[in-house]
């Protein structure tokens, strides 16, 4: 089987745009992953390397997930026109799946120079099975690239670099704050960065601005809600929690994130009793980017260990009861209530 390339953040870009510059264009790529911005980038880019007149040429050919393994076949074996490559798209097409296997090995495996095959993975899980013949037949000479969510120093780099195309500056505290509360995805940034740069005012791009155009996903209005709690601002968590119930969030949906946050800062406070720091809890709790374990650090500072053991126990008992609740709201209230209580 072919070694996996695996991208963390821009690294699956740099290894398509490395092979256009030496102009060693592949055979077969997979794509897959969570950063969609990266791999559509990448896939731009090798169609105006392989189609340069564009995607209604002879030589462009895109497959959804119906496309037969005969269509398959004749498109990989009908020449190019008036150029020396044909771009072949398979869309959401499941090549492990049983039935067909033998056959598309026997296609890719036996793939003429002027092919060039990419099987992008978007709706439908990524999941070959090493222990099958025909999945590593498949495989072989294919050059899968996952493209994850970039690491933190990377993300925050192209955060400050896209502010300064669009002629704006940002610190980059503000820029780790602007990750936080869109989840840290190209794909959701690119477009609030737009929107907070159209509307700042100066050229400094400021908190406030951030917050007055930018709508922090479910994860990060959790964190906020668990800050004002822990400090005490028992309103402020109430009018957090009204909110999203206005935006029509699910009670189990808000209780799941509101569990998750409690037994993250648990995991923290753990952490400061035994005088670990941030990277020991982002590797206890699969936390991602070091800003994020850092803003839970800093909280769990301003809690006991036993109250956060508390407020594990009162989410455990909130999430069992959701389940037979006949007024499930009222509940989150009274679990909101119960842990502004145990400051």
């Amino acid at each position: 089987m072919a070694q996996k390339k695996k991208a963390e953040g821009v690294d699956g870009y740099k290894v398509i745009a490395d092979s256009l510059k030496a102009g060693q264009v592949g055979n077969f790529y997979i794509f897959h992953g969570d950063e969609r911005y990266l791999l559509e980038r990448s896939l731009g880019a090798l169609r105006k390397f392989l189609c340069p007149d564009g995607l209604d040429s002879f030589n462009y050919k895109r497959f959804g997930g119906g496309v037969r393994v005969s269509e398959l076949d004749d498109a990989v074996n009908t020449l190019p026109s008036f150029a020396e490559r044909t771009l072949v798209e398979l869309h959401d097409f499941d090549i492990f799946k049983d039935g067909n296997k033998q056959q598309l090995a026997e296609i890719i495996n036996d793939l003429p120079d002027y092919i060039c095959i990419v099987l992008i993975y978007d709706t439908i899980p990524y999941k070959p099975d090493g222990r099958q013949k025909l999945d590593k037949d498949i495989l072989k000479n294919a050059e899968v690239i996952e493209f994850s969510l970039s690491k933190q120093a990377e993300l925050v780099k192209w955060i400050i670099r896209h502010f300064k195309d669009a002629g704006k500056t940002i610190a980059r505290a503000d820029a780790e704050y602007l990750a936080l509360i869109t989840g840290g995805y190209m794909t959701t940034l690119y477009g609030e960065i737009g929107k907070v740069a159209a509307y700042a005012a100066y050229e400094a791009v400021s908190r406030s601005d951030i917050d007055a155009v930018v709508i922090p996903e479910l994860d990060a209005v959790v964190y906020k809600l668990t800050d004002a709690l822990i400090q005490g601002k028992h309103a402020d968590a109430m009018s957090i929690l009204d909110e999203l119930l206005r935006m029509r969030e699910a009670p189990h949906k808000l209780i799941y994130n509101i569990s998750l946050k409690m037994r993250q800062l648990l995991a923290a406070r753990v952490c400061i009793e035994n005088n670990s720091n941030r990277y020991d809890l982002m590797d206890m709790c699969g936390i991602r980017y070091d800003f994020q374990a850092r803003t839970l650090m800093d909280t769990a500072r301003g809690t006991t260990l036993s109250k956060c053991r508390d407020a594990v126990l009162y989410c455990s008992d909130a999430a069992f009861d959701l389940n037979s609740a006949p007024e499930p709201e009222a509940r989150l209230v009274e679990l909101i209530a119960r842990l502004a209580h145990l400051k």
